[in-house]
């Protein structure tokens, strides 16, 4: 993302002007733009004239539209791309088809922001409804009456030299492999392969040739969609022996074919055991010893370990381990929060009050030294995260919700009695 203009008053009122550049730049300016807030962009509408002879006449005309928003929505991306090939093998007793096909699920993210037209001008109507279609490389200006220290660490994130993904994943079964990109914010899958291996039969060859179908297959996917120069790790992770065929198939053929750059890359490869070969084991991928060393540094990583953390506290000791909004509300209020785990969608709430005060809690654990973990909902943890209300803690010191709960009944009801008295 690159940062074309800011201007903020002592009030925390202003704007920000943005140029997304990739697919995270876009669910950046999506976690930004908030309903209420006024976004001023580039569009193409269609205006039809009429001529003094009645006819008309229709074409596209691009213009600046200033909204205020109403409603944003982002989709990660879809199919761009795919192939099919197919083989058949037979033997005296049987016959074998296999296919196999990918799809290109990363590089498609779109973002589409409806709202009010609140800046008149020679096409465009005052008050009329617009949906500006966000598009690289073109600049936003987002305007908010006020820009929490959410929103501000989100750009300086957003616009950080150097962001980019970090984490390169082939999670893999027999036959089936998933491509994916690891990035501060997001997890994009570039490819998906299935590729049908038949079962082993005494007398036939159709499983090995199947395999390597599979394997030749994900050898030259790999080529195309991980730029694994650039990376800092790269896991490949499956059940079982897998990851060890897929991994000695790659540098087999990088030997064969003398792919220098892939084998000085070779010190880059971790392999990693996972109990599912679908995506949401990366979950388990980046808690593994061997990644976590290597990523320690990163946000992502970070967050795997501190939601690992979190549910091993819950089952040893729950008296540390609070979630849920209402719950974790209360132990703010009385300090005991060493490590706030908060989803972005929370902060996404079209309810000002809300996003006002997880805004303030955040700042709150932040001022008596805890730490805030704001985790992504593009990552398989903050996935997770989500199922359990999107809010959790570890406490630095054992608190019992009941006892908790029965102090705050009682703390009102006297404060209910006192102003009854008062009124009284």
């Amino acid at each position: 993302m690159r940062l074309i203009g800011k201007y903020i008053d002592k009030n925390k009122a202003g704007y920000v002007t943005l140029r997304p550049e990739d697919d995270e730049d876009m669910w950046h300016l999506y976690n930004l733009i908030q309903e209420g807030d006024e976004v001023r962009s580039a569009a193409v509408r269609r205006v039809q004239t009429v001529s003094n002879t009645g006819s008309t006449d229709s074409q596209r005309v691009r213009l600046h539209l200033t909204l205020q928003v109403t409603r944003t929505l982002f989709s990660a991306g879809s199919a761009s791309a795919s192939n099919t090939n197919s083989t058949t093998a037979s033997s005296t007793s049987s016959a074998g088809a296999g296919s196999s096909s990918s799809a290109i699920t990363g590089g498609g993210a779109t973002m589409h922001i409806t709202g009010r037209v609140i800046e008149e001008n020679h096409h465009v109507k005052m008050g009329a409804f617009h949906t500006l279609d966000i598009e690289m490389n073109r600049d936003v200006k987002i305007l908010k009456e006020e820009w929490d220290r959410v929103a501000l660490d989100r750009v300086d994130e957003a616009c950080a030299e150097g962001r980019g993904a970090e984490v390169g994943a082939i999670v893999c079964g027999e036959g089936t492999a998933a491509l994916c990109l690891l990035s501060e914010h997001m997890t994009t899958i570039r490819q998906r392969i299935d590729v049908p291996v038949p079962r082993k039969a005494a007398g036939s060859s159709s499983h090995d040739k199947g395999l390597e179908r599979f394997y030749s297959t994900l050898y030259t996917a790999f080529l195309r969609v991980i730029p694994f120069t650039t990376l800092k790790v790269i896991v490949i992770a499956s059940p079982g022996f897998v990851k060890d065929s897929v991994y000695e198939y790659i540098f087999a053929q990088a030997t064969k074919t003398n792919n220098k750059v892939l084998l000085q890359a070779r010190n880059k490869f971790v392999r990693v055991h996972v109990s599912s070969p679908h995506v949401h084991s990366l979950v388990e991928v980046l808690k593994s010893p061997e990644v976590a060393s290597q990523l320690k540094e990163t946000k992502f990583a970070r967050e795997g370990i501190m939601l690992d953390k979190f549910f091993k506290m819950l089952g040893q000791d729950e008296l540390r381990a609070w979630y849920g909004p209402d719950h974790v509300t209360l132990a703010a209020d009385r300090g005991a929060i060493g490590t706030l785990l908060i989803s972005d969608d929370l902060f996404r709430s079209s309810d000002p009050v809300k996003r006002k005060g997880y805004v303030e809690m955040a700042d709150g654990v932040r001022s008596r030294g805890g730490e805030v973990l704001i985790f992504s909902s593009m990552h398989e943890s903050g996935q997770q995260l989500n199922q359990l209300t999107g809010i959790a803690a570890i406490l630095t010191f054992p608190l019992d919700i009941d006892i908790v709960e029965e102090e705050e009944r009682q703390a009102k009801e006297e404060a209910e009695l006192a102003a009854a008295e008062e009124n009284g």
